[in-house]
């Protein structure tokens, strides 16, 4: 039966147990709260009594009471002067008496001495003082007896009340409670699968090691709260106290990464907590991404978000800016937006890359230019098909809707400052004399890059700037980085740089793009984001190579290869009569034989031109109705894959001299 019973009351006492586990959780966590806020006057009132126990010497006593008799001794002379000097001034009249001048010179050399002897007292009670507990005691008791006394003399017997000796009291009580408080050892709960480096951090961001070691670094008015850990590190609050702020904190934050012995490559976060008067201090020291090497998939996000574990994706119709330093991974980090740039039939991609290398891994599934001159011509061609689209916008229409005759283009510089050396001042051949030389007209690409830079978004017509060099006039030009509202930074070399890429407020709000990890951490600034970073996806070469075809834009073809509807061509103006007499003068049988139907290729309006007579670029393109870098392009491929021939002194001939070579 005892056996039972003491069963039961075990159950009972284990059941009770469960019970008071979260409100002993509560209370012990408020108790830390409580400490941490009391931490400073206990470490205050500590400091000072070690300082006072810490002078209260043997010496100094000796000093403190030979000082004490010298100030009795000198008491007791200066006192008996002064009654000599009152007892001569009774007993003569005459105030120029030998009597009376001696004594006078004896009470002020006693005086003088009194005096100095009391400094001497206080300089050795200063070196000597009471105990902090004395002191106080003694505070309390100056409290008590003139209030107590006020409080009888004030009242009367019906309203005596003993209220000076129960504050007095319960001063001393919240005191003592103060001090135990803050003396408290305050112990953050440390989960098991913490790093030895997370471990010693966490240690030393406690709020007992915080307080004893802040001053020492200039960091004295600041206390943490016990640290937590998160899914990217360690995360905890700071409370400000006196003339600390949040943007003073920050200036001072190689302090606090030495008074926590926290490596230099340790991304390290201060801001503004939800309160005034508090920062909030982040350590990444893990990643809410997934180890090592995330692959690229199709439909794959852009990375992940180290902090939160999220998937981060750029949706099309952006303009942005995409900036790196040389091996940050760049190029590998934009891949996964070019293959959503060149994907379906509403959408085209348009690469310039005069690196020449970029560009070779998507030239079958993007228009490339490679040369100052193909690029002139291609931002020309841009720039027609900007105005073209422009003006057939309906009215009242803010944006082009993409349909498979005018698709999405997607305008991707790669290496901007390459096109800036290179590209302002291009000579594009436009014709040629009756002689055969070539006629060159003077292009400035940039030009027409800024154009789409600032109209293209109406028109669908994305500019997207990749540099090295982030850094006005040197890899983005002024007027065109205004335009880019979404801004991509890899880790780049300097400050100076990460303020261009994000923003002249970028150091201050954590957009630390020169303290990013290298290769494939990036941030991305879209108006919505926090500078949390990125681990980018990889789509190696091989990945891009393999994918699929896709149609390669130029201007007059829609993303399906074939010819889109081109304006009306308008007639030639001549008179009425000239055309009747021309009319009867061609006989019948010439009448009969029109020719045939227009060609149906660009290709085939070009060598259809020629074999009518068009001898130079400019004869194509007045015959055609084509532009001019399109008819450029092609004449160019006709002429590698023999079907024309450039003749020095003839100009544009078809190969063999005649039509029959050409096939309809």
């Amino acid at each position: 039966m005892n056996t039972l019973n003491l069963a039961r009351l075990s159950v009972v006492r284990d059941a009770t147990s469960l019970k008071l586990a979260p409100l002993a959780a509560t209370v012990n966590r408020e108790l830390d709260v409580a400490s941490v806020l009391c931490a400073p006057f206990a470490a205050r009132w500590d400091a000072e009594s070690d300082r006072r126990m810490q002078l209260r010497t043997p010496e100094n006593l000796k000093k403190l009471l030979a000082a004490q008799r010298e100030h009795t001794s000198a008491r007791a002379t200066a006192s008996t002067a002064q009654s000599q000097r009152a007892a001569a001034r009774n007993a003569s009249q005459n105030p120029l008496s030998a009597a009376r001048r001696s004594a006078a010179v004896a009470d002020r050399a006693a005086r003088s001495h009194r005096k100095v002897a009391r400094a001497a007292l206080k300089e050795a009670k200063a070196n000597y003082p009471a105990t902090l507990t004395a002191t106080a005691v003694k505070a309390h008791t100056l409290h008590v007896l003139p209030a107590g006394i006020a409080s009888w003399a004030l009242s009367t017997p019906a309203d005596w009340a003993l209220w000076p000796a129960s504050v007095s009291a319960g001063l001393v009580a919240v005191n003592a409670l103060v001090l135990k408080l803050g003396r408290r050892k305050v112990t953050a709960t440390l989960p098991d699968d913490l790093s030895a480096e997370e471990r010693a951090l966490m240690q030393r961001l406690d709020p007992s090691h915080w307080v004893q070691h802040a001053d020492a670094r200039g960091l004295a008015g600041t206390v943490t709260t016990p640290p937590a850990i998160r899914r990217d590190g360690i995360e905890c609050e700071i409370r400000l106290d006196g003339q600390w702020t949040v943007k003073k904190l920050r200036a001072a934050a190689e302090s606090v990464r030495a008074l926590l012995g926290a490596r230099t490559e340790l991304p390290m976060l201060i801001a503004a907590a939800s309160r005034g008067g508090w920062a909030v201090l982040r350590l990444r020291t893990r990643s809410a991404a997934p180890d090592g090497i995330i692959p690229w998939v199709p439909g794959g996000p852009l990375g992940i978000d180290m902090v939160t574990g999220d998937e981060v994706r750029v949706p099309l119709g952006l303009r942005m800016l995409i900036a790196g330093t040389s091996g940050a991974g760049k190029s590998t980090a934009s891949r996964p937006l070019l293959f959503e740039a060149s994907e379906g039939p509403l959408n085209v991609l348009v690469i310039i890359d005069l690196k020449k290398v970029e560009g070779r891994l998507w030239d079958h599934r993007a228009r490339v230019a490679s040369a100052p001159v193909d690029v002139a011509e291609l931002v020309d061609e841009l720039v027609d098909e900007l105005n073209e689209r422009l003006d057939v916008l309906p009215k009242g229409q803010a944006t082009l809707v993409p349909t498979a005759e005018r698709p999405r283009i997607t305008v991707v510089v790669d290496e901007g400052a390459e096109v800036m050396s290179h590209c302002q001042k291009v000579k594009v051949v436009t014709g040629y004399t009756d002689k055969g030389a070539e006629i060159t007209e003077t292009r400035d690409a940039l030009e027409g890059l800024d154009s789409i830079a600032r109209m293209g978004r109406a028109a669908c017509i994305d500019l997207w700037w990749m540099t090295q060099s982030p850094t006005y006039g040197d890899g983005v030009p002024r007027q065109i980085a205004k335009q880019l509202s979404t801004r991509l930074g890899l880790a780049v070399e300097s400050p100076t740089e990460a303020r261009v890429v994000f923003g002249e407020s970028a150091q201050e709000k954590g957009w630390k793009a020169d303290e990013l990890p290298m290769p494939g951490v990036a941030m991305l600034r879209d108006g919505k984001r926090s500078p949390d970073p990125v681990k980018v996806v990889l789509m190696d070469d091989d990945r891009v190579i393999a994918l699929p075809d896709q149609p390669i834009w130029a201007r007059g073809t829609t993303t399906a290869g074939v010819p889109a509807a081109q304006p009306a061509e308008r007639p030639a103006l001549r008179l009425v009569k000239d055309e009747a007499a021309a009319t009867e003068s061609v006989p019948a049988a010439e009448v009969e034989a029109a020719p045939a139907a227009e060609p149906v290729s660009n290709r085939d309006r070009v060598l259809a031109a020629v074999r009518n007579g068009a001898r130079t670029n400019r004869d194509v393109v007045d015959r055609t109705g084509l532009n001019k870098g399109t008819v450029s392009k092609l004449v160019k491929a006709l002429v590698e894959s023999g079907e024309l021939v450039k003749d020095d002194s003839a100009g544009l001939l078809l190969a063999g001299g005649g039509a029959e070579e050409v096939s309809a």
